[in-house]
């Protein structure tokens, strides 16, 4: 009996080998006005590495990465049946948010403009998925979702641009391989830094894996954090955040709503592109008259005072402008959608508290999904589902990056010159103060992408924000614009 406890304890202090925990669940749906019999793949699928010990080159587990993949049923050939590969952003975001908003069968219900309704909250049918055109493969990126290192190996090394990268490229490429779906038409999916991940990508996947793509489809996108990053030695994000400030005003009666929105914005993407970055560049030699001219043009566009602006030198930080459009009512506006307005402590602080969409949206889809992948999934775990983490957005590693902006934009431009078939797609909310329309404009309009592929590109405009599809005319415009993409593209 000695000898018998004594193995039992020498077993208990192995370590284990880490093994896929995937379950398998048969479901129906009313998409597209019919009725689509589909099944659903999740759980964790060990991710391994190549690395060098004293026995040579072996694989090693790393990671065990979560994912949730719908596949359409009675398919008999899949070289003809699109796969669409979907991951959110943060850094440090789970795939939640594009999974049961707009993508996939299942939607969390919202108002008809987006906002939470009373608790306890619901998921319904998602009639506007996008299932009917393309399967779907919902993947947590390291340390978001259930996503998680294998014991001994630390979550910190996949909190990098690189790795973050080359990890959710490898488990495209180990789905892809197990499933079977090398010779159909591929998608990627992301939104926000998803975006910039899927533009790295459309490089790593080609020249890493020989995995070319069909299309991108970039909701809310970045691929070039010039155009976000304020700081005092960068004026191009006062300029191109300009329209989504004029934007903003217009929807809170700050300027005049009875004149068309999109007349609007024509009027403020010239002066931003005109005489207002003309301003910027002269700054110190302009005289009083002509920076009193820009700022009582420039008050005018997005309804913050001229004594405001010309304190700010002729230019406004977005987190200023949150606060200070709706001081006057003791409301801030939201970052990631402007529609949204919050509700602060003080009225006389700098920034915004809090983000009103996040506000909104967070509650509905923590409990949403907690509900739904034990329920109807039958996925258990006591693990927790990390929807947004904090720590790892913290902690991220730009390093590649050292002594410059974050920019992906040259990898996307490559892929699509030696993909000539490659197609993007991207997704603007007017209402997008986070990753607003007109800075993703000026990326592509900066791509040196060759004249005979420019066609390659298509974009999609929404009267909503960063989320756009929470809003619900937005999100059926949303299937129309995605499902024509594909279709396109496959």
């Amino acid at each position: 009996m000695a000898e018998e406890n004594k193995k039992e304890e020498e077993k208990k202090g192995e370590k284990q080998t880490p093994k896929d925990n995937i379950v398998t669940t048969k479901h129906s749906a009313k998409i597209g006005g019919r009725t689509l019999k589909y099944t659903v793949t999740t759980g964790t699928m060990v991710l391994k590495e190549e690395v060098t010990d004293k026995d040579g080159e072996v694989e090693k587990p790393r990671a065990q990465i979560f994912f949730t993949a719908y596949t359409l049923d009675g398919v008999k050939d899949n070289t003809k049946r699109p796969i669409t590969f979907s991951f959110n952003g943060g850094p440090g975001s789970s795939s939640v948010w594009l999974h049961l908003g707009v993508l996939g069968p299942r939607r969390v219900v919202l108002t008809e403009e987006g906002e939470m309704p009373k608790p306890p909250f619901n998921l319904t049918n998602n009639e506007f998925s996008i299932l009917d055109e393309t399967d779907l493969v919902f993947i947590d990126p390291m340390s978001t979702g259930f996503s998680r290192p294998v014991e001994g190996e630390k979550s910190g090394d996949f909190h990098t641009f690189n790795k973050d990268i080359a990890s959710v490229g490898d488990f495209i490429r180990l789905y892809t391989t197990r499933y079977n779906r090398w010779l159909s038409p591929k998608f990627l999916a992301g939104e926000s830094y998803g975006t910039t991940r899927a533009a790295g990508l459309s490089g790593y996947l080609a020249d890493r894996h020989g995995m070319l793509l069909n299309g991108l489809m970039l909701i809310s996108a970045v691929l070039d954090f010039t155009t976000l990053d304020f700081n005092h030695n960068n004026d191009l994000p006062y300029v191109l955040f300009v329209p989504g400030y004029t934007a903003t005003a217009w929807y809170h009666g700050k300027i005049d709503k009875k004149i068309p929105l999109k007349t609007w914005l024509k009027e403020s993407e010239e002066f931003a592109l005109g005489e207002y970055a003309a301003a910027l560049m002269k700054d110190g030699a302009l005289t009083k008259e002509e920076r009193r001219k820009v700022a009582e043009k420039l008050a005018r566009l997005t309804g913050i005072s001229v004594e405001f602006i010309e304190r700010g030198n002729l230019r406004i930080h977005t987190f200023h402008f949150f606060k200070e459009l709706l001081r006057d009512r003791n409301r801030t506006v939201g970052r990631l959608d402007s529609r949204y307005t919050g509700i602060d402590r003080l009225g006389v602080t700098e920034s915004f508290e809090y983000d009103p969409l996040f506000a909104q949206v967070n509650g509905p889809y923590t409990a949403a999904f907690n509900d739904y992948i034990r329920s109807e999934l039958k996925f258990e775990t006591d693990t927790i589902y990390e929807i947004l983490s904090e720590k790892v957005w913290m902690q991220w590693s730009y390093a590649y990056f050292q002594n410059q902006y974050v920019n992906v934009a040259e990898t996307l431009r490559a892929a699509m010159t030696f993909n000539k078939y490659l197609k993007v797609f991207v997704a603007n909310g007017y209402y997008d103060l986070g990753t607003p329309y007109f800075a993703t404009e000026y990326t592509f309009n900066h791509l040196a992408l060759d004249e005979s592929l420019r066609k390659n590109i298509s974009m999609g405009y929404y009267e909503a924000g960063h989320m756009m599809y929470v809003h619900m005319p937005s999100l059926k415009q949303m299937k129309k614009d995605l499902s024509k993409f594909i279709k396109d593209a496959s």
